[in-house]
């Protein structure tokens, strides 16, 4: 089986719209979050988010595409095409049947739907376009990256709400580890910062109030944590064979060494607060990649920000690290970019490769005040130098999906 490499890297975030934008911002503690921009949140509990600003589709696809293409899709289109230059990556006739695509999402075109509702209800049934469905649907990232790049192989989209981003890593690794491809875009995308979205997350109490200080309202771990910021982007890894980066020349991020998918089963919104299903990724990934948990370094937490999530991830890694629990670094980007929800994994996954190749574990911003049911080592506010030579992304989503990977650095 041949080991499975990262040699690109593209991402779209609230804190930079270049890897190296958002990777300085990330170890500087830079937050993107802000006031809402696009709509008039002042009836709602929560009026901030982690909007993307200053994008423009069209640096990344022509007029047409972009006006037919909803955002999470241009998101996803213009994080491949950062990493496939970054991964020096052609695709042509001699390899377009090989190379596979991932990209999935959590909600897909939500926006699309609510716009298409208000033409009809406004204009009349004729009015409502015809490009609609193919807009909204969430397998539309996937597929359009296939049709702007003539990829023939594997197309998926897997719908996991916050856990799709680690999602798309580990269902990407499988595609090579079966011969199903021999290199893989894989990444998430999202784009639902929407008011009926708004209104709804704001009713279910899961987003932070903490209005007037919007670049401080995400406190991952911290004790006066009151909930998640929303946000949107989208990440993109290039994954192929070792063999094949080592022929091609190109530098070498990181090893994607295992992974591992599971379920709570327990409820639609909450975590387990025993951590099992969770725990049961994280031991099954370890074993996958053949590593123990006092190899790990770093941690790349699925941190939300959230009472019940903080306190069960963290019970979750205690089941699985024991006494290294406490010696291993653990962050979470979400304090500086707010929670992308489908595309969080994917923010995830960029910083552990980042991490282990800069040897630079980015901060939890906000954490101000320690919970003492969250008791480990979560980096609080400044970024941390240190020898980075295995990590771990955590992706846990609504439903009880869980999604882990384990990256190592990578040796000849």
């Amino acid at each position: 089986m041949s080991r499975v490499v990262v040699t690109g890297i593209g991402v779209i975030s609230p804190n930079g719209l270049t890897v190296e934008e958002f990777w300085r911002n990330l170890t500087q503690g830079v937050s993107g979050v802000g006031p809402v921009s696009t709509f008039d949140a002042s009836p709602y509990s929560c009026r901030i988010a982690g909007e993307v600003k200053g994008f423009d589709p069209v640096q990344y696809m022509d007029a047409k595409t972009a006006r037919r293409t909803s955002r999470f899709v241009q998101f996803a289109v213009a994080a491949t095409k950062m990493a496939l230059a970054d991964a020096r990556l052609t695709i042509d006739d001699h390899n377009r049947d090989s190379v596979g695509v991932v990209m999935n999402t959590g909600g897909g075109g939500m926006p699309d739907v609510v716009e298409g509702e208000r033409v009809f209800l406004t204009k009349g049934p004729n009015r409502v376009s015809p490009l609609l469905i193919p807009a909204l649907i969430p397998n539309m990232g996937s597929c359009q990256v296939s049709m702007l790049w003539g990829i023939r192989g594997p197309v998926i989209s897997s719908i996991a709400a916050c856990a799709s981003g680690v999602y798309a890593l580990v269902e990407a690794k499988r595609l090579i580890d079966t011969g199903e491809a021999e290199a893989v875009i894989a990444g998430s995308s999202e784009s639902a910062l929407i008011p009926v979205v708004f209104a709804a997350l704001c009713n279910m109490r899961a987003l932070s109030t903490r209005n007037g200080e919007p670049q401080k309202a995400c406190r991952p771990f911290d004790l006066h944590r009151d909930g998640f910021v929303p946000g949107e982007g989208g990440g993109v890894v290039i994954l192929e064979r070792y063999e094949d980066a080592k022929r091609r020349g190109v530098p070498i991020y990181t090893e994607i060494v295992g992974g591992s998918l599971t379920a709570d089963a327990y409820h639609v919104t909450a975590p387990d607060p025993a951590g099992e299903g969770a725990a049961l990724a994280m031991s099954r990934a370890l074993q996958s990649a053949g590593l123990g948990p006092e190899d790990i370094d770093y941690i790349c937490a699925h941190g939300t920000g959230t009472p019940l999530n903080d306190v069960s991830e963290t019970v979750s890694i205690k089941k699985v690290f024991g006494d290294h629990a406490y010696k291993v670094s653990i962050s979470s980007p979400k304090s500086m970019v707010g929670h992308l929800m489908g595309a969080a994994g994917s923010i995830s996954t960029i910083a552990c490769a980042l991490a282990i190749r800069d040897g630079i574990i980015p901060p939890t911003i906000n954490l101000e005040t320690p919970d003492p049911q969250c008791d480990l080592d979560y980096v609080p506010n400044v970024a941390r130098r240190a020898p980075v030579r295995a990590a771990m992304a955590n992706g846990f989503g609504f439903g009880g999906q869980n999604a882990v990977a384990v990256f190592r650095a990578c040796e000849e």
